[in-house]
């Protein structure tokens, strides 16, 4: 049965998109999708979005439609013949990890391990850095069952781009539920501070103001220094607890004192930390695919709900008819989904 969606939906952005395809992949239905991004200055598909709609349909041997940008229309219908392997290449400095958020979940649901190979920004602005997804995101989708290693082999920053990161996959047969109800022991706090082309004190700058800010955690933050194809630098923050991890990161710009890049970082992590919060309100919307999929009922803390947050809460509603409560709990918001316990029908035995 197709399914239609529009993609002013909600937030009305690239996450509709994502998160709708993702759920046509794994589930095995035809979906259309109009009035893509008409919430957006620039309407339409973004080249990420071709692209990742264009290596979905190759990974599992579908077809897709209208994956051009400035489209407002795309069809996508899953076919049943999956790579091993996908490459894409945006050719711009355009996320990997938001096209990790529309290949990921499919990718746990194939029929065997998938490596992704895909070339893009790896730390880019309004989306989440690729030490965060590594760190943060495959941490807590890890107790859930999703078994994925990721890594980076160069670099990308705007507006170059540049950057390759492999990630693999394994099949998972069912999702477990997400308890996350309670932290736990506060087990780490790291980071990573990175810089590519610049002097090598921008990484000693970015992770002492960092540092400055969390000392009552005592973090232990890497220092990595490189040469990869552009130019920029970042650093990525988390949190590890007993039952989950959050994060938070930041980009440094031109004319931006590399002090505040790390203390900005630190500065959204404290606030989490400080918080009674299990995940981080970057973090809550992405786990609402794999939550509303898995058997059980998860459960996570949240300090806020974003626009993110509500507009995937709402489509699992309506594309899985996944049970969803929402309320205020003691200064953070309780989320709850009753998950279909949807079982990969792609494995054998």
């Amino acid at each position: 049965m197709s399914m239609r969606v529009d993609g002013s939906f909600g937030e009305g952005g690239g996450q509709v998109l994502r998160t709708t395809l993702a759920l046509a992949a794994v589930l095995g239905r035809e979906v259309e999708v109009f009035n893509i991004r008409a919430n957006r200055p620039k309407p339409g598909l973004g080249v990420q979005h071709a692209h990742g709609a264009r290596a979905l349909a190759l990974m599992c041997g579908g077809r897709v439609e209208g994956a051009v940008p400035g489209s407002k229309l795309l069809r996508f219908t899953p076919g049943g013949t999956w790579r091993h392997e996908v490459r894409a290449d945006t050719g711009t400095a355009a996320s990997i990890s938001l096209l990790i958020q529309l290949l990921l979940l499919p990718a746990v649901f194939a029929p065997h391990e998938v490596t992704l190979r895909l070339c893009g920004g790896t730390d880019v602005r309004w989306a989440p850095s690729i030490d965060y997804v590594a760190k943060v995101l495959l941490r807590v989708l890890g107790r859930m069952g999703v078994d994925a290693s990721l890594r980076v082999d160069a670099r990308g920053y705007y507006p170059q781009g540049g950057g390759r990161v492999r990630l693999r996959v394994k099949p998972a047969r069912v999702l477990e539920s997400f308890r996350g109800g309670e932290r736990g022991r506060l087990v780490e706090v790291g980071g990573i501070a990175h810089a590519s082309r610049l002097p090598g004190h921008v990484v000693e700058r970015m992770s002492a103001a960092a540092c400055r800010v969390l000392e009552e955690f005592s973090p232990r933050v890497e220092l990595e220094r490189g040469e990869h194809p552009s130019r920029g630098a970042g650093i990525t923050l988390w949190g590890e607890f007993e039952r989950t991890t959050m994060g938070a990161c930041a980009l440094g710009e031109p004319g931006k004192r590399a002090e505040l890049v790390g203390a900005e970082a630190a500065q959204a992590l404290l606030r989490e930390l400080r918080s009674d919060a299990t995940v981080d309100v970057h973090l809550a919307d992405q786990l609402v695919p794999f939550m509303a999929l898995a058997r059980g009922t998860s459960v996570f803390l949240v300090r806020e709900v974003s626009s993110h947050l509500r507009t995937n809460l709402r489509l699992v509603e309506h594309l899985l008819e996944a049970g969803v409560a929402v309320e205020e709990e003691g200064g953070v918001v309780r989320v709850e989904i009753e998950g279909v316990g949807y079982e990969n029908p792609r494995l054998g035995g």
